[in-house]
Formats: C-alpha cells, structure tokens, sequence
C-alpha cells in the first residue's frame, strides 16, 4: 500500500494519476487551493475505493503554511512512497508584459512558492532514505519563446532546481523525475489554439508519469514526441529563433 502525498490535487493530470494509484490500495494525502474542487476530488477516489483520502486546503503561495501542511501529512500518512507536486497557472504573457507586479506574482507561483515547499519535502524524504518525488514542469522550460517567456522562465528554474535535487537526493536512496508535459486538454488550457494532433489527453500524461516513477527516469516529456521536437527547438541558432513566430 502507498502513501501518497499530491500537491496541485485538483489538476487533471493529478487526478488521472491518483485514480491510477487508487487501483493499488494507495492512500492519500490531498492538497489543492480550491477546498470545494478538492473535497470532490477526495470524494472521487474514495468511490474508486481509496482507503484513505485526506484534504489540506492550502494556497502554495502561503510560504508559512508549508511545514504545518506537511506536519499534517505525515501524521495522517506516517511516511511518503511518493510526492507529484503539480501546482500551477498559465499566466497571460501580455499581462506579464504589461504589469510587474503580475509578472512577479505568476513567477512566484510556477516556481519560487514550488521551490520553497519542494525543500522540506526534499528533507523529509531525504530522512527516509527513501521515496520517489515527482514534479510537473514543462517543456515551456526548455527555450524562452517570445509566446509564453514568463511562464517558461519559471518552469526553466523549476526544471533546473529539480535537476540539482535529483543528483542531492539519488545518494539517500530517492528518485526525483521532473515532468515536461507538452500540450495537454485540461481547463488549464481550454480556449487556446492548440495544434490537435499534439494534444495528449490527461489519462495518457497519467499513465506516462506513473511509468517514470516505477522506471525511476529522471526526465519525462510527454508524449514521448516532445523530446523530439524540444531537440529541434533547442537546436534552431539564435539569429533564426528570435525571427520565428513561435
């Protein structure tokens, strides 16, 4: 049976994830910004058959409510098989533009309130001596694309602050796997314009993520094709890639 810690437990991706592991036994400890979202979430897995699902409503941008919330997990868990840490927006990048103080809040909440609970966790695990840590990125991360630069600035650091982690905790005996999902049909991105035949669905993302875990990889992007197309991004020379419209 495993217990399982989900932070951002009301996106798409983490449900489908959870709803995976609820076909393992697997307990949970849930937390998520929206306290009525994530009480039907609980309510959902429980119909799955959950054992245990137990709700923390936190805001991750309250920095001083991180230790109380693990406090809290680890006297409903006793200890952490696994963390999906999935919080996130998808800020306006016109906004960004337009405001700073928009822009600070939006990278603050993709990656310094991320960082700042990953830490403790990071110590917990590290404790244990054991555990797997996964953390939702995005292939956003890889190159600054004038579309979207504020979010993937932020999930660059996100991205390189796992790395960093990965080579810290591999020494104690835990994985980390930093996830770069591509595009993914989620209320997160209803509306936008996306290129249908590299949409993945949640379910598929789920099942890409669950797979890294028990293969302890230490980068998923997904769908498999994203690595692809990230190597041609990445590889485009500088004078051409800040003249495409991308």
């Amino acid at each position: 049976m495993k217990n399982i810690l989900i932070v951002g437990a009301t996106s798409a991706i983490a449900i489908a994830c959870a709803r995976h592991w609820t076909q393992q036994g697997a307990r949970f400890f849930l937390v998520a910004r929206n306290g009525e979202r994530l009480r039907q979430v609980a309510d959902d897995l429980s119909a799955y058959g959950a054992p245990l699902a137990a709700c923390y409503q936190l805001d991750v941008d309250d920095l001083d409510r991180h230790a109380v919330m693990l406090e809290r997990c680890l006297n409903e868990l006793g200890q952490l098989d696994i963390v999906l840490v999935a919080p996130g927006t998808l800020p306006d990048q016109t906004k960004c533009e337009a405001d700073a103080a928009t822009a600070v809040r939006e990278f603050n909440t993709n990656a310094t309130s991320v960082i700042a609970l990953l830490t403790p966790i990071a110590n917990i695990l590290e404790k244990q001596q054991r555990g797997a840590l996964a953390v939702i990125s995005s292939v956003a991360g890889d190159r600054g694309r004038p579309s979207n630069y504020l979010y993937g600035s932020a999930k660059a650091a996100l991205s390189a602050f796992c790395e960093g982690l990965n080579a810290r905790l591999f020494k104690h005996g835990v994985h980390v796997v930093t996830i770069k999902p591509g595009f993914v049909a989620t209320p997160m991105t209803a509306g936008l314009r996306l290129p249908g035949p590299l949409v993945a669905t949640p379910d598929q993302v789920a099942s890409d993520i669950i797979r890294a875990i028990e293969k302890r990889k230490d980068v998923l992007y997904t769908r498999w094709f994203w690595a692809i197309i990230m190597l041609i991004i990445r590889s485009v020379p500088r004078p051409l890639f800040k003249r495409a419209s991308l």
